[in-house]
């Protein structure tokens, strides 16, 4: 049996129409299933703990939500052998994009019921969990103002998640301050005297689409860092088109690394945002935690 997660208040909304569609591709197709609904992360969590505690074999986990949702399943998920299955209906979706996880409702559907069970990381953050990203800095900001901001929800009602991001940026440019910042990868000591943001990736892209971490793989054991520091707001701003395609890797103020452990120290304060949710504050430790996930994803080609 199938088992599915809704958050009826994802994407402005989105999420009661695409579980709707969901409903009726399943009973027209007498495929048996069982969901709830959920409107918090802390409820969502509990009721998924009690369904999985039940004496039926689960073939995977639904989630119709953005990711947000799908980060306040993780504990109940990882490690459970039951895989998620991702129906994206929030604002960033980047999960769906991690794991090529198609944005048509009946595509995605699809992948569920017949697509492949693959390994997935997490990234484990004090105790804590990501599966997509961990933004700290200013991207983090940029997030939590858009997750705060009335152009969100206009933006979701008429599909247009990425511009909100887009919107975040300039809105959070004119208070952000850049602070030196201290990166340890694998035991290897970086030192930055004005960094903007520290991305910690699992998958490619944040945000929205922005390919912050190209090479970014989900299963390799290892996380990608992207480091953006020592340029100013203009350059800054410049940044966010080539992110579109990763063309910012090559630019002289972004670091690029790659390792299993990273500790992030800030001499300011940085939220630190793990799937677009607020997870911690600097200082913080990040780790590579291989494999603990299932998640559903296309067969290759």
């Amino acid at each position: 049996m199938y088992l599915f997660v809704v958050n009826k208040n994802s994407g402005n909304g989105r999420g009661l129409r695409v579980w709707t569609k969901i409903s009726k591709i399943l009973d027209k197709r007498n495929i048996l299933y069982q969901h709830i609904f959920t409107e918090s992360a802390d409820q969502a969590h509990t009721l998924l703990i009690e369904k999985l505690s039940d004496p039926i074999t689960w073939k995977a986990v639904g989630v119709v939500g953005g990711d947000g949702t799908i980060n306040s399943l993780l504990p109940a998920l990882r490690d459970s052998g039951v895989p998620l299955a991702v129906f994206p209906s929030g604002s960033g979706n980047d999960t769906a994009r991690g794991f090529h996880i198609p944005m048509k409702t009946s595509a995605a559907l699809e992948v569920m019921l017949g697509g492949l069970p693959k390994a997935a990381d997490l990234i484990s953050i004090s105790g804590q969990s990501a599966l997509t990203a961990l933004a700290v800095g200013f991207d983090a900001e940029v997030a939590h103002n858009v997750n705060n901001s009335l152009y969100k929800k206009i933006c979701n009602a008429f599909g247009l998640g990425r511009l909100a991001y887009v919107i975040g940026v300039f809105h959070t440019l004119i208070t952000f301050r850049p602070a030196p910042l201290t990166v340890e990868c694998d035991g290897v000591t970086h030192t930055y005297s004005s960094a903007w943001l520290t991305a910690v990736n699992n998958v490619i892209s944040y945000g929205g689409g922005l390919a912050i971490c190209p090479q970014a793989i989900t299963d390799d054991g290892f996380l990608d860092i992207c480091i953006v520091h020592d340029c100013s707001r203009i350059q800054l701003l410049m940044l966010f088109p080539t992110l579109l395609y990763g063309g910012h890797t090559r630019l002289p103020f972004v670091t690029m690394l790659r390792g299993k452990n990273i500790s992030v120290h800030s001499s300011l304060p940085r939220m630190a945002l793990g799937d677009g949710e607020h997870l911690t504050s600097t200082p913080l430790t990040a780790a590579a935690d291989p494999g603990v996930m299932q998640v559903m994803c296309p067969h290759p080609g």
